[in-house]
């Protein structure tokens, strides 16, 4: 039948888009972020070491598949540098009896900085495990290593030489440098007040009351901590070109036989791309993109983000969260706490 004729009302709009409502503000921290950050010796997140069961398998895949290259390797201990870093490595894997973190790398403004952090923590009675002086591995560098009030061996270090980088070519589907880390803790309140007292850590957003994203310069989140009921390791993040390098990325893991854990999707705080995998030890490791960045410290309003499925993955595409949980359910005790690492 054809159609009946009519005027258009020229004035009417289209319907708008109505996205999800912000959450709530996070109660204030009681010191001004730009303080924190005034305060704080760190310049950004460098590296994190792993102590692994099997390194050969353990290279085959973040050499192999991953996307990562060696830069360095001794008698059973390989640094693992990103293309487009700057960073001497990003990853460090030792040969070792069981699955551990050996240590998590920060940079520091400078050799006064470490001085200084070092004597503001001996001070408080924290345990040193390194003091400052010049460092032997991969890029040296001057730094120090304490044991954080969780028992994890935290690294600060200045002067490290950069190596050779290079941006990403378009389609090039390897991580380009190291995104973030995330720990479980017990206490998330008492270990995040740790950071902001002595490292000038900012509180990013909360995911429910489980997970506080902190930062340490530009990045959404460094450093995040997860309530758990035991201290391990949770994820390292890797940062990819963009979203088609991301996904591209994420097909070359599922063509070599590993699935996600879960993902792709796209997160609500921190605005980031996701897609976690177990490598073969079974730490969870995640390919991400478009990280949110924070320039103005004061101007950023943390959040309460609802842990609800249309909120921590915007798209709704990462499916159910089952294999990840599964994973991080048999985690054990980190065997690393309170105990130096021997590189």
């Amino acid at each position: 039948m054809p159609y009946l004729a009519a005027s258009p009302d020229v004035s009417a709009e289209p319907p708008r888009f109505e996205p999800l409502p912000l959450p709530p503000a996070a109660a204030s921290r009681g010191v001004a972020a730009s303080e924190l950050a005034r305060r704080s010796p760190l310049t950004h997140l460098r590296h994190v070491a792993l102590a692994v069961p099997d390194l050969g398998r353990a290279c085959a895949f973040y050499e192999g598949i991953w996307g990562l290259y060696r830069v360095a390797s001794d008698s059973g201990i390989v640094f693992l540098g990103a293309v487009g870093s700057p960073e001497p490595y990003v990853m460090r894997l030792r040969q070792a009896a069981e699955k551990r973190v050996d240590l998590v790398a920060l940079g520091a403004r400078g050799r006064h900085a470490v001085d200084d952090l070092a004597t503001s923590l001996v001070v408080a009675g924290i345990t040193i495990a390194r003091e400052p002086g010049d460092l032997g591995t991969p890029g040296g560098g001057y730094g120090m290593r304490f044991f954080d009030i969780d028992g994890r061996l935290v690294e600060v270090s200045a002067d490290v030489w950069a190596k050779p980088f290079r941006a990403l070519e378009v389609t090039e589907s390897i991580p380009g440098r190291l995104s973030h880390v995330v720990f479980n803790s017990t206490d998330v309140p008492k270990t995040m007040a740790f950071y902001e007292r002595f490292l000038g850590f900012r509180l990013s957003d909360w995911l429910g009351d489980r997970m506080a994203f902190m930062r340490c310069s530009a990045d959404h989140h460094s450093l995040a901590f997860a309530q758990r009921d035991r201290v391990s390791l949770n994820h390292v993040s890797f940062e990819m070109r963009g979203i088609d390098e991301y996904l591209r990325g994420t097909g070359r893991l599922v063509r070599h036989g590993h699935e996600p854990l879960w993902g792709p999707g796209r997160h609500s705080a921190g605005d980031n791309t996701f897609s976690y995998f177990a490598d073969p030890l079974g730490n969870v490791v995640e390919y991400t993109t478009e990280l949110a960045k924070i320039t103005d410290e004061d101007a950023w309003v943390p959040r309460i983000w609802p842990v609800t499925p249309d909120y921590y993955d915007q798209w709704g595409t990462g499916g159910g969260l089952e294999d990840l949980y599964a994973l991080d359910a048999i985690a054990v005790t980190d065997g690393g706490l309170w105990t130096p690492a021997p590189v």
